[in-house]
């Protein structure tokens, strides 16, 4: 299940910031790679991060993107003004902008989309409506990121086994 990790990471030390197992490759010292985390709240604010972008950020500008509040309102604008200026400041170009999807796909509870059942299938796998709602809004934003296509799909099998979709005997 998704957990908070007490790693030997700066970053997983940081109380109230989630990322799961599988990220824990990526998400030392320097925080290389975008965390789903942060990766939700970009979709949220409508703003596209590169990783060459990301890669300029100190990592307390990353600690404080994965910490800050992202959900009402408010705090989406204060996101999306904080991370637009993060970018202008080390690349000197405005931030592209992303149109802001008000029912995305995670947030569906009793819709599994489908993208996520045919990459379940390609394992033999099925998720049920039932696990769909038991898991946590950034577990389900995780597992359709992790299934599009041309994304490198081999975390989507560990994120399927850490939340507890699959058993380990079922992994390949």
């Amino acid at each position: 299940m998704n957990s908070m990790i007490q790693s030997s990471t700066r970053f997983g030390e940081i109380e109230n910031i989630e990322y799961f197992d599988f990220e824990e490759d990526f998400v030392e010292k320097n925080i290389r790679c975008i965390p789903m985390i942060i990766r939700l709240k970009m979709d949220t604010a409508g703003i596209k991060l590169k990783l060459s972008e990301w890669s300029h950020f100190t990592t307390e500008e990353k600690i404080d993107l994965a910490a800050r509040s992202c959900e009402m309102p408010g705090e989406v604008q204060a996101y999306h003004e904080r991370l637009a200026g993060l970018i202008k400041k080390y690349s000197g170009n405005a931030a592209t902008t992303l149109l802001i999807n008000n029912k995305p796909g995670w947030n569906d509870l009793d819709t599994i989309p489908a993208i996520l059942k045919e990459k379940a299938k390609e394992f033999n796998w099925e998720i049920y409506p039932e696990q769909w709602k038991s898991l946590t809004t950034l577990q389900r934003f995780a597992l359709l990121k992790l299934c599009r296509p041309g994304h490198e799909n081999k975390n989507f099998p560990k994120a399927m086994k850490e939340f507890n979709l699959v058993n380990e005997n079922t992994i390949n």
